[in-house]
């Protein structure tokens, strides 16, 4: 009998940690999802400025908790896993390329084709789960992610030229999600490693940026786009770049990877909406059929997710 318990106890912290797991990784997409929003507000700053503040005040936001919460010693600590300090490297450089584009593309007017990056990082997620962690779909599953795939060609295809910026917020995306998965460090840990690793470039290239009177920092003399307000939301954008970061390292260690890939659908989602209604980008009725694909595709894989759900719940109890 206490065996009996004992797993039924370890069956409902696995349940629970599931169900913690797609909470989160719903509230980070959410906030990714609306981040154009806040991004357009400051179109005046130059894109690679908005990505250097978005590193230096995100690695202090991070590593200033860290530092309160752990002491000075969490570096040496999260390093001290093998492979953590090229592991975390990387990582970092995926996801600095990731930021600078996505930022360049709201503020230029791309935001539909951002959005189809990230209709199509979801199924390198699967992809990616499949081929490199050995996770399983069943039929179901997969039929969802042939549907998604059908919508995403059709997206990619009626675009009228190669999405390049989607195929490259994709890939660096899908492939920092990955190598953050293989690390497994604690999240925060790894997004305060991977700050440090960016801080001493973006805070040089910001320095540049002051002695040629091109910054945000300070005001420059005939210089259009400064403002208290604008140095506010750079310096409040640290936050917002790390909150979502450290939903989506806490999800990935607690939902299979393939589950991930298909949630991701929701920032996109939110984003393409974002691009149409508030902002007024051109969206077809051809965009709208592979909409209504990959649409499909997510009630399938939720339908199967809520079956398979409660036929475990007895076991569970």
């Amino acid at each position: 009998p206490d065996e009996g318990r004992g797993m039924s106890t370890a069956a409902a912290d696995s349940a629970a940690r599931h169900r913690s797991g797609v909470w989160i990784a719903i509230a980070a997409y959410v906030a990714w999802g609306l981040m154009p929003l806040y991004w357009h507000l400051l179109k005046a700053v130059p894109a690679m400025q908005v990505m250097a503040h978005r590193v230096v005040w995100s690695a202090l936001f991070v590593c200033g908790w860290l530092g309160f919460k752990y002491g000075r010693g969490w570096v040496r600590e999260t390093l001290s896993r093998p492979h953590a300090a090229t592991m975390l490297a990387l990582s970092g450089a995926l996801i600095a390329v990731n930021w600078g584009l996505y930022i360049w593309a709201v503020n230029a007017g791309h935001v539909v084709e951002s959005s189809l990056g990230y209709f199509i990082n979801p199924l390198l997620s699967v992809v990616l789960g499949v081929v490199v962690l050995k996770e399983r779909l069943n039929r179901v599953q997969w039929l969802s992610v042939g549907i998604a795939t059908m919508g995403v060609l059709w997206l990619t295809f009626s675009y009228g030229r190669f999405p390049w910026i989607a195929i490259v917020l994709a890939c660096s995306f899908g492939a920092y999600g990955l190598v953050r998965k293989l690390l497994g460090v604690p999240p925060v840990r790894g997004l305060g490693v991977e700050s440090l690793w960016l801080l001493l470039p973006a805070l040089a290239f910001l320095l540049w940026s002051e002695a040629s009177g091109r910054g945000h920092l300070l005001p420059h003399a005939g210089q259009a786009g400064w403002g208290w307000g604008v140095l506010g939301l750079l310096v409040f954008g640290g936050v917002l770049t790390s909150l979502p970061l450290i939903g989506f390292a806490a999800a990935v260690q607690r939902i299979p990877y393939s589950l991930v890939g298909l949630l991701q659908y929701i920032s996109p989602t939110l984003q393409l909406l974002v691009g149409v209604l508030v902002l007024h980008e051109p969206f077809g009725r051809e965009r709208a059929v592979g909409f209504a694909f990959i649409w499909v595709a997510l009630a399938i894989y939720a339908a199967d997710g809520v079956l398979r759900t409660r036929r475990n719940r007895p076991a569970i109890a």
